[in-house]
């Protein structure tokens, strides 16, 4: 039986390669797709989101509209990573798939209420505001989420929008902390894994040697998404993030990590957004997450790309 999963995203090139490659694999059952405002505004997430399920040749994909704005703050966008659209790179046309009218969070709220418990999984690759405004509207879902498998955070990379905090985190920390505080079980890819996944040209090539839309718009995308992090790190290829996501999901022997605290710093404007990893279990603080530290690099690309090569 498939594995029913939620994605919460904010599209965004590396969220687009998530999404395909979840909706490329039949032991993942997309039962919807939230999307928050992040990378850019919500009227764009939503949008990219509806463009990417037809890439995939999947426009019966439900896409559901969320939080326009953080918990708390002012939207924080990064349009000088992900161009003015979210998705530069590839000429991809306007969706014809519908928008769901249902609000995302409602959505979250009544499947994970309506299925058997234990069964959903939340697979958030953005801010995590939609996530933590379910939780606040109905605690009693805890309990009922097989899992959380997010993208965020870092430990020893530190971040990436600020010395102290990536992205995700950042944009809504109060809405990170929420998260963690849930006694969920959380899996955390952060960039001390996503920055081990370079997209080097010859993982570009097998993109290009598809010969499909699907891998031509993949090449697209990480050209122009890679070019920011190669100018930034000096690096060969720039680092992939989301997919791991759906990667760990596929084949979780491709990662390894240990259970940590992870507390979420909504205080200090020094280090807004960080995420504060316990890895040496210094403090007697509860373990609240499996925080990954490493992958097996070769390998992500490799499911990546088979599984990409099928759309």
């Amino acid at each position: 039986m498939a594995r029913k999963i939620i994605i919460d995203t904010d599209p965004g090139q590396d969220d687009a390669l998530a999404i395909l490659l979840a909706l490329a694999s039949p032991e993942l059952e997309v039962v919807g797709i939230t999307a928050v405002a992040g990378n850019v505004p919500l009227a764009l997430t939503e949008k990219n989101a509806r463009k990417i399920c037809e890439l995939a040749g999947k426009p019966e994909t439900k896409v559901y509209a969320g939080a326009s704005r953080p918990l708390m703050r002012k939207l924080v966008t990064a349009e000088h990573v992900h161009g003015r659209t979210g998705l530069d790179g590839p000429d991809l046309p306007e969706p014809e798939m519908p928008l769901q009218p249902q609000h995302a969070v409602d959505f979250i709220v009544e499947t994970i209420l309506r299925e058997e418990a234990g069964s959903i999984t939340l697979c958030p690759i953005g801010p995590l505001t939609n996530i933590a405004l379910a939780l606040i509207r109905a605690p009693e879902i805890a309990p009922r989420i097989r899992e959380i498998v997010l993208m965020g955070g870092g430990f020893f990379e530190g971040g990436n929008i600020t010395p102290a905090a990536e992205f995700n985190i950042y944009v809504d920390p109060e809405a990170a902390k929420v998260v963690f505080a849930s006694g969920i079980p959380i899996v955390v890819m952060p960039l001390d894994v996503t920055h081990r996944a370079l997209t080097k040209a010859d993982r570009i090539d097998c993109f290009r040697a598809m010969g499909t839309r699907a891998g031509d718009a993949c090449v697209a995308l990480l050209e122009f998404f890679e070019r920011f992090d190669e100018e930034k790190y000096g690096s060969d290829g720039g680092p992939l993030h989301d997919p791991n996501v759906i990667a760990y999901l596929l084949k979780p022997e491709l990662y390894s990590g240990r259970y940590c605290n992870v507390e979420i710093e909504t205080q200090s404007e020094l280090t807004l957004g960080m995420t504060v990893i316990d890895w040496w279990g210094v403090t007697d603080r509860p373990k609240n997450a499996l925080v990954m530290r490493d992958v097996d690099h070769d390998g992500f690309f490799e499911l990546l790309a088979e599984r990409i090569g099928r759309l």
